[in-house]
């Protein structure tokens, strides 16, 4: 906006404060609506750790893969001998009438991992869903 002197000659350009104080204001109060309508997330509780065992739960199969007098791999399921001819039938039996499909691999460091992989194969034909690698670290619980 211009202003004039007194004596109506000199022109003076001075900014208008007052719409921009207005402008501020409208944007203010806008922020101070719109900031408490904003959504929050929702409360997740996280789950706390059992500290009971559960009794349901069958016990763990382990089937180890040991190196045999020829060169051969021996097989044990839960410390018990088996053959590699016998082992999908006994595989089909322990897992008939579990929930839970779940087998552990344990093999020994002299064993080649064809052997290991032979077992895996067995183990998913006997209908096993999972299957865990146990390292000498595991077995020794760290």
């Amino acid at each position: 906006m211009t202003m004039h002197d007194a004596t109506g000659r000199r022109l003076t350009s001075e900014i208008n404060m007052t719409p921009m104080i207005d402008v501020l204001l409208v944007l203010l109060i806008i922020f101070m609506v719109i900031v408490p309508a904003t959504s929050r997330g929702e409360v997740a509780l996280a789950p706390k750790a059992a500290h009971q065992l559960i009794s349901s739960q069958p016990d763990p199969v382990v089937l180890e893969v040991l190196k045999g007098g020829g060169g051969e791999a021996t097989f044990r399921i839960n410390q018990q001998t088996v053959s590699k001819a016998d082992l999908p039938a006994r595989l089909g039996t322990i897992y008939a009438n579990r929930g839970q499909r779940v087998l552990f691999v344990k093999g020994d460091d002299d064993v080649s991992f064809s052997a290991i992989a032979d077992v895996i194969d067995i183990a998913h034909s006997a209908n096993v869903d999972h299957i865990g690698i146990m390292t000498p670290k595991t077995a020794v619980g760290l």
